[in-house]
């Protein structure tokens, strides 16, 4: 498979060229254009299970997906005999980030910033207990393992962070995170009235050594200025 990320930062979509018989799993609603001979398969977000059972499992893990980590019910797999070309695009205006995955490593992602993935790319929705439930600004993860390539969408730019130690960033502004990073959620120092006032709510702290994505705006943010103007 080949693939070009193109109009980045701003406006990113995803180019994909599919080789006979290769395919991609993406978000309903993100193909923009594809090759006639390609064939789109729907089914619910929640892996390819069979059985009566695992369809009951993957029908009820499909809405959690959409109510609590803001992804669609559904997913379109996109391929054909003869291969072919298929463009994908985020709903949210910004960058779109390709980490490969050889197997051993993991990658957790805000659900919401998933776009495609290619192999045996595995996703589950994440809670990491109370401390992302409380998250305030959408901190449900989405964790990726296998092998193949994941596509993450951000709301604008998206920064690279090496961390060997600790690292505080908002969650809103949070993309991605590697797997062996330790994370806990607190509020911003100043107490309470910092925490009510200041329009930080909820940040998260990263310790050990890897690499955190960011984004460089803040979807919450966005939602909380728009608001009194539709009223």
């Amino acid at each position: 498979m080949q693939h070009q990320i193109e109009f980045g930062p701003s406006f990113a979509w995803l180019k994909v060229q599919l080789a006979p018989n290769e395919m991609i799993q993406a978000e309903a609603g993100a193909m923009v254009r594809q090759t006639p001979g390609l064939q789109m398969d729907t089914r619910l977000n929640a892996g390819r299970n069979a059985g009566f059972f695992a369809k009951v499992k993957a029908f009820f893990a499909a809405i959690a997906r959409k109510f609590l980590g803001g992804e669609t019910m559904f997913v379109n797999d996109f391929h054909g005999p003869q291969g072919g070309e298929v463009v994908l695009a985020p709903s949210l205006s910004g960058h779109i980030m390709h980490q490969q995955l050889d197997g051993n490593r993991t990658v957790f992602i805000q659900a919401s910033a998933y776009l495609a993935s290619t192999g045996s790319v595995d996703t589950k929705l994440r809670f990491g207990g109370l401390k992302s439930m409380f998250g305030g600004e959408g901190l449900v993860l989405q964790e990726c393992k296998g092998t193949g390539d994941v596509f993450i969408n951000s709301y604008g730019g998206i920064t690279e962070v090496p961390v060997n130690g600790t690292f505080v960033v908002d969650t809103g502004h949070i993309v991605a995170f590697d797997g062996n990073m330790n994370f806990k959620l607190k509020g911003v120092s100043g107490g309470l009235k910092s925490f009510f006032f200041s329009g930080e709510g909820l940040v998260c702290e990263f310790s050990g050594q890897g690499r955190v994505w960011i984004q460089s705006r803040n979807l919450g943010a966005l939602v909380g200025w728009l608001s009194p103007h539709l009223r």
